[in-house]
């Protein structure tokens, strides 16, 4: 009998805000994406081995590293400010 495990990564956008880019300086929509890696067993995801969140711009593909209070932050960002 043999067990196939593995590794998958899933990412999935969070939120899109809008604001000026770090990196362009222009004013555009950021995507905020979480990565996370998963194993699995028998190609069925078990549980996360570790989540990353990050910050796309949509302009110019510059990534930012977020932690997990700063993707919260724009979770509850978005909901205060949902006219923006």
């Amino acid at each position: 009998m043999f067990l196939l495990f593995g590794t998958r990564a899933q990412l999935t956008t969070m939120n899109i805000v809008s604001f000026v880019c770090g990196y362009c300086g222009t004013l555009s929509e950021q995507h905020v994406v979480k990565n996370s890696h998963r194993l699995t067993l028998f190609f069925l995801p078990l549980f996360p081995l570790s989540t990353t969140y990050s910050n796309a711009c949509t302009h110019c593909g510059g990534t930012t590293r977020l932690s997990a209070a700063q993707a919260r932050h724009s979770l509850e960002w978005a909901r205060t400010h949902p006219e923006l």
